[in-house]
């Protein structure tokens, strides 16, 4: 069975490949930054040098872990991640307007 994580809005789960056709998603001020908070300005994010974030060209993004490695937000409980491949989404909402992304 896949392990699968949530911190918030964010939900991590653990997968056996990571698509070959993804692209890196560069760090943001040494973190790799799994979702911004819209409203608060806090993050989910990862300071550790050994995460590695991409994004396929559908959109899904992927987290590569070869260490273990924390997890961080303002307003969460830190969550240890163990080593692994994962897929990383952020929780979305109906509106009538539209369907968008939870706003943290």
């Amino acid at each position: 069975m896949q392990k699968q994580y949530r911190q918030g809005d964010v939900w991590i789960e653990e997968v056996n490949e990571i698509p070959s056709e993804v692209s890196a998603i560069k760090r943001e001020k040494g973190f790799v930054i799994l979702a911004h908070g819209e409203v608060t300005g806090h993050f989910h994010g990862i300071k550790n040098r050994v995460a590695k974030f991409y994004q396929h060209e559908t959109g899904d993004r992927f987290l590569d872990l070869s260490k273990p490695c924390d997890l961080t937000h303002q307003e969460h409980s830190t969550i240890t991640l163990p080593p692994g491949k994962y897929r990383v989404v952020q929780q979305r909402e109906y509106t009538p307007e539209a369907i968008r992304s939870v706003r943290d």
